[in-house]
């Protein structure tokens, strides 16, 4: 029979190798974005009011463990922050801020000119003068009152059509060309100088419109007007657009004396009405609500697409670590998957799989692998 000192010590040499197991392998709990990627480049999420305010704490403790940059969902679009000519609703957006301000988090503002959830009563103004001075009071009222504590703000949001030319907005109607693009930026430099000023646009990679997006940064550079980064909104496919063209973008922006921001990073795992064979992209896509065929993962996510995806993110968080001395910020456009606002763009009510967490903020594949290229 063993003596009592030596089964102590055979239990305490046990215990002891467990112990040090334990450290040389953390668990799964223990990784964090924002902490594998604390020397590369901010990660960031969109939240909504909900999450602001802290309603579920499921998601409250994901965000703060993941992320170390917000970006609001809605809160800060004219449409809600000011909704009428004589007044402004600051109520979700001080929650925001605060929120950001309480976590150490990098705060962006979205957006001050944004065609788009434009008020409906700025939506009817008609003369130069009067929209000039109702720009000048929108931007110099929010980012003055934010000023020092909203880090960045996408000050201009999708100012071009597909083929790089101006978009014929309000903005660009009423005062007579892309002059108030010069303008906005104009004044959110003189509001808070020490602000990121970012341009922000869709499909960027496509050659046309980063052509006119690369026009965008020339001609305000040209005039000495402030333009820090260009804001690429990454909405993309499992195919599209190739590694290799969102590396001359990068590099083309890059070049132009910029940094590249990822603002609204999702990965599309269903079809969209375009790729269907003679729909056009400017049909009413209520037809297809009912569709299987464009809600083909209704229930759950096949593992097969989960791979893809996963594959998919692995090759861009790549190809960024390759050129993170030119990108400053990624930003996953929701928390989870519930949350994305693909489950209702371009059709309504559909299932879609695009961001890291799944409906209940478990982490899924592509979590993982985006993870562990830190560790290789």
């Amino acid at each position: 029979m063993l003596k009592k000192t030596t089964i102590f010590l055979l239990l305490t040499t046990v215990c002891i190798t467990l112990c040090n197991a334990q450290k040389k392998a953390p668990s799964t709990e223990e990784q964090s974005l924002k902490e594998n990627f604390k020397d590369d480049f901010l990660i960031g999420a969109a939240v909504n009011s909900n999450q602001c305010k802290e309603l579920n704490s499921e998601e409250s403790i994901l965000i703060k463990k993941e992320f170390n940059s917000i970006t609001p969902e809605n809160d800060l679009k004219w449409s809600n922050i000011h909704p009428r000519k004589d007044g402004f609703n600051f109520n979700l957006a001080d929650k925001y801020v605060s929120f950001g301000e309480k976590n150490n988090m990098h705060i962006v503002g979205h957006t001050l000119i944004w065609h788009s959830q434009l008020a409906s009563w700025a939506k009817r103004i008609q003369q130069k003068d009067t929209l000039k001075s109702t720009i000048a009071n929108h931007i110099n009222t929010i980012v003055k009152r934010y000023k020092g504590r909203i880090n960045t703000w996408d000050v201009v949001n999708e100012a071009l059509n597909e083929d790089g030319s101006p978009r014929e907005s309000i903005f660009y109607t009423v005062m007579g060309g892309e002059n108030y693009i010069d303008l906005a930026f104009d004044l959110a430099a003189k509001a808070d100088p020490e602000a990121t000023l970012v341009y922000n646009d869709y499909n960027v990679c496509n050659t046309q419109k980063l052509k006119g997006v690369l026009r965008i940064v020339k001609n305000l550079k040209n005039k000495d007007i402030k333009i820090d980064a260009v804001g690429i909104q990454a909405h993309w496919s499992l195919t599209e657009p190739s590694i290799e063209t969102i590396e001359k973008t990068i590099t083309s922006i890059a070049a132009s004396g910029v940094q590249v921001m990822f603002t609204e990073l999702d990965i599309t795992v269903i079809p969209s009405p375009w790729d269907l064979e003679g729909a056009a992209v400017e049909q009413n896509y209520e037809q297809y609500e009912n569709d299987s065929k464009m809600n083909p993962y209704k229930k759950r996510l096949p593992k097969k697409i989960d791979q893809k995806l996963a594959k998919r993110y692995e090759d861009i968080f790549n190809l960024f670590l390759k050129h993170k001395d030119k990108i400053s910020r990624v930003t996953f456009w929701g928390v989870n998957d519930g949350q994305s606002w693909l489950n209702n763009w371009p059709i309504k009510g559909r299932t879609n799989y695009p961001l890291l967490f799944d409906t209940k903020n478990k982490p899924k594949s592509a979590y993982y692998l985006v993870n562990a290229l830190k560790k290789k």
